[in-house]
């Protein structure tokens, strides 16, 4: 395959949420067939240009995910494999793009606040922000306020992702930007908050700089801030 074709292939298998061949896809009769692991394989192989796959292939892709889950085609299973396979090419593309001399976007820091255990969407949201370039540091779910805090200030980041899906630990997020401003550490990052019990005027409460509502307006959020 040439490497418009490999780039094509990539593309279409994360649609289809194919992490390996041995997947089976969204469509039937894939399984067998070169999947995301094996297709960034061959873009490593042939030394072509990791920046292209990453926004060629992956980031189109999942703007394609995206639009099929806003019309009910895709369900939270089928976006998640899609997420996954963007996370397993971008493993294999890491090292590639830092070679490139492709810089990061920013350090990220994301979590789940403490009390709560979900983090699917967060997951999505973190596999999303290292496709869009940025160097993600995901505490995982359950983390204290003090360790949100704490790794904030170690790593200097500029942003800083809470998630939440408890109305009893959503307020734990207004309890973290408190004590960001306490520190006097409140002007140097960027809080971004979501979950499905947030909203934008939540966000405002809590003084918040952003309310995502899901992983592709979390991208489009960053977006405008860039800008």
């Amino acid at each position: 395959m040439n490497e418009q074709e490999i780039i094509e292939k990539i593309a279409f298998n994360v649609i289809q949420g194919r992490v390996t061949e041995e997947d089976e896809g969204y469509d039937e009769g894939l399984e067998g067939q070169p999947a995301v692991a094996e297709l960034v394989q061959m873009v490593i192989e042939q030394r072509i240009d990791a920046k292209k796959v990453v926004v060629n292939a992956l980031t189109g892709s999942m703007e394609t995910v995206g639009d099929k889950f806003d019309k009910g085609e895709y369900l939270i299973p089928d976006m998640l494999a899609s997420a996954e396979c963007v996370g397993a090419a971008m493993d294999l593309l890491g090292p590639h793009l830092a070679d490139a001399g492709v810089q990061s976007k920013g350090k990220f820091v994301l979590a789940t606040v403490a009390g709560d255990l979900h983090d699917i969407g967060k997951n999505i949201v973190g596999i999303m922000l290292k496709g869009a370039g940025f160097d993600v540091l995901d505490l995982g779910n359950d983390v204290s306020s003090e360790r949100i805090v704490a790794q904030v200030k170690d790593t200097g980041a500029r942003y800083l992702g809470l998630s939440a899906l408890l109305t009893t630990t959503m307020r734990e997020m207004g309890a973290i930007i408190k004590t960001l401003d306490e520190e006097g550490m409140r002007s140097q990052v960027q809080v971004l908050i979501g979950g499905a019990p947030t909203s934008q005027s939540f966000a405002d409460e809590i003084g918040a700089d952003a309310y995502c509502r899901d992983a592709f307006h979390a991208i489009d959020i960053l977006k405008q801030m860039a800008g």
